[in-house]
């Protein structure tokens, strides 16, 4: 189901987190293809006809486990995937440029959260693209084992921002909230460990895979709950095609007067009609220190500033004018960076 209504983000200040070093952990059924050496006449029919190989499936790596909301959107955005589970979000950047997946998707904002900076510094360490964006509806729900009523909870599990999505409601049944890796997950602690007294705040669609009841639909706080993932990927080629029209992301760094430079990229994108769709400052802070950035185009080099600026615009890296605003802001002596350049999806995805 799609809502035609297109996702507005407000722009605001952000902090830099500082980038994770988990190991990365995926199933061991998947990896990169070994190549087999075959005859042709292994793949021969009896009248002499060579059948075409299966089309390997693309693999979309996203954090958590089956059931979670970036599974769904996996799917969403690439129905035949094959979704692979990851642990953390930086396992699944990993796997991306390790072979182990084609894709990675990550949540980067969301309506009632903001950004999630420290996703968006995933973008800034690694040298993947943007090739796709979607906007999925949450809709979260608690959940607890059959037979289960809400009397009887001590406290609720779940990620972060879930819990932090639907504290009003915690409240007013008076449970405390505990903090797990994800939604999915802390579904599985729940039945692994047979917690009685114990609910998760997940998906329906959670509920349905792992055989729990739903004692609350729509638990968050606000009704209006959407989040912006974005799907990456190592390949550099610019999208030329979509339905929705192209969008663009990038990343402006400065060492200087911030202040000049926003005032420049208005400048040069507002003189060709450009249409801005994101502009947010991400400042550095005295905790994490200044920002670095993986410079693509300068052999890998790390670079630090004090602050980035992410823009999003509508229109492709291809088109003159363009080519032209990007120049005119490279000349501010500032470092820029091309994200992605992919189709502008508008639409709102739901779960249901």
């Amino acid at each position: 189901m799609a809502f035609a209504s297109p996702l507005e983000f407000t722009t605001q200040l952000s902090s830099t987190a500082k980038r994770s070093n988990l190991p990365v952990l995926l199933p061991q059924s998947v990896g990169p293809t070994k190549p087999v050496r075959r005859s042709v006449s292994a793949y021969t029919s009896q009248n002499g006809a060579v059948p075409r190989r299966p089309v390997q499936r693309l693999r979309v790596a996203y954090q958590g486990v089956p059931g979670a909301y970036s599974e769904f959107a996996a799917k969403t955005a690439c129905p035949d995937c094959t979704a692979v589970p990851c642990k953390a979000f930086i396992d699944a950047i990993t796997a991306v440029e390790a072979g182990y997946a084609d894709r990675a998707i990550v949540p980067v904002e969301s309506t009632l959260e903001g950004t999630t900076v420290r996703n968006y510094d995933l973008l800034l360490h690694h040298d993947l693209r943007i090739v796709q964006e979607i906007n999925l509806f949450v809709h979260y729900c608690l959940l607890a084992m059959p037979g289960v009523r809400k009397g009887e909870l001590k406290k609720v599990i779940s990620h972060p921002v879930a819990l932090a999505h639907c504290g009003r409601n915690l409240n007013q049944l008076g449970l405390n909230g505990e903090a797990v890796d994800d939604t999915a997950g802390a579904v599985e602690l729940l039945l692994s460990n047979r917690m009685l007294d114990t609910a998760a705040i997940a998906s329906s669609r959670a509920a349905l895979l792992y055989g729990l009841n739903v004692l609350a639909h729509g638990f968050q706080d606000e009704s209006w709950n959407v989040t912006r993932f974005l799907i990456l990927s190592k390949d550099p080629v610019v999208a030329r095609l979509s339905l929705f029209g192209l969008k663009t992301s990038m990343v402006i760094a400065h060492s200087g007067m911030m202040l000049t430079v926003l005032l420049g990229v208005l400048s040069a994108f507002s003189s060709r009609n450009i249409n801005l769709t994101k502009l947010e400052m991400n400042p550095s802070s005295e905790v994490d220190g200044p920002i670095s950035i993986l410079d693509v185009q300068g052999g890998g080099s790390i670079k630090e500033f004090p602050h980035v600026v992410f823009v999003d615009f509508e229109g492709s890296v291809d088109e003159q004018k363009v080519k032209d605003a990007i120049d005119e802001i490279s000349k501010l002596s500032v470092f820029v960076r091309i994200l992605g350049c992919y189709s502008a999806d508008p639409n709102i995805y739901d779960l249901h």
